[in-house]
């Protein structure tokens, strides 16, 4: 099996069609099992597709992309969690080649106004693999220290709704630097959840930003910020960094983290 996340900044980004195309092509040629996006944005007033998906959705246009280079087996689901960018309805995805059985989204923020940026949201998608079905969550979650809204209660909540039985990923933008201890990498892992760089096989530095993004304005060294987590100790034969300019293109300020798993 193989995942990928991202944060992709949709529509924020130069160049945003051209970057969106190179996305396509390598969803196209790596073929990923199931993917989750973060910062996936659809226009306000953009005209709904379908349920609650718009015209310009971000995740929509990447898979009609994807179809163009011959590609049909792809769905997704997605969900706004906050209004972005002033024009923006800024949410989740996940995507699969695997049939998705269910689907929700639920706060994991005390906040709950869409008007505000740090209201954050969960996508999880079931999805059935082989005959078993696992569970895929995709989420942005908010800074260890943040005044507001603090990532140990945004994770406490996600873990209310990872269920004991059965396989779970958790897939996205965790806002917390793996090498700093004390943080919430560390609770994270103290929550008993297993991070799939560290079980590598093999694996890159997994950093995933690099120099002043949004939320990062002072950051000059490389981070890894960016996580795959599973509920259980999995067999991942490979961690990559992807869309970091070395052997894949930029099309995000975030790189994205690919694993492939032996279930």
């Amino acid at each position: 099996m193989k995942l990928l996340t991202l944060n992709v900044h949709a529509w924020q980004e130069e160049n945003q069609m051209e970057k969106l195309e190179m996305l396509a092509r390598d969803i196209a040629s790596e073929r990923y099992d199931v993917i989750a996006l973060q910062e996936v944005m659809q226009s306000i007033d953009a005209p709904l597709v379908k349920d609650n998906i718009k015209k310009d959705n971000y995740a929509l246009v990447l898979l009609e992309l994807v179809k163009k280079l011959g590609v049909e087996d792809y769905d997704f689901v997605w969900d706004m969690a906050h209004y972005g960018y002033v024009t923006y309805e800024e949410g989740l995805a996940i995507i699969s080649r695997h049939p998705i059985t269910s689907h929700e989204s639920f706060f994991v923020s005390d906040l709950q106004d869409m008007d505000n940026w740090k209201t954050r949201k969960i996508v999880k998608a079931t999805i059935s693999y082989e005959g078993q079905d696992i569970q895929f969550f995709s989420g942005h979650f908010g800074w260890w220290e943040d005044d507001i809204e603090p990532f140990k209660g945004q994770f406490d909540r996600l873990m209310q709704y990872i269920p004991e039985e059965g396989l779970s990923f958790i897939m996205g933008d965790l806002n917390n630097d793996a090498n700093v201890c004390g943080e919430g990498f560390d609770y994270v892992k103290e929550k008993g959840l297993y991070d799939t760089y560290e079980l590598a096989s093999e694996k890159d530095d997994g950093l995933t930003i690099i120099g002043s993004i949004a939320g990062w304005d002072d950051n000059e060294a490389g981070r890894r910020i960016d996580y795959i987590l599973s509920s259980k100790p999995v067999d991942v034969l490979q961690s990559s960094v992807r869309f970091n300019g070395k052997e894949t293109p930029v099309v995000s300020d975030h790189a994205g983290v690919a694993v492939t798993i032996k279930i």
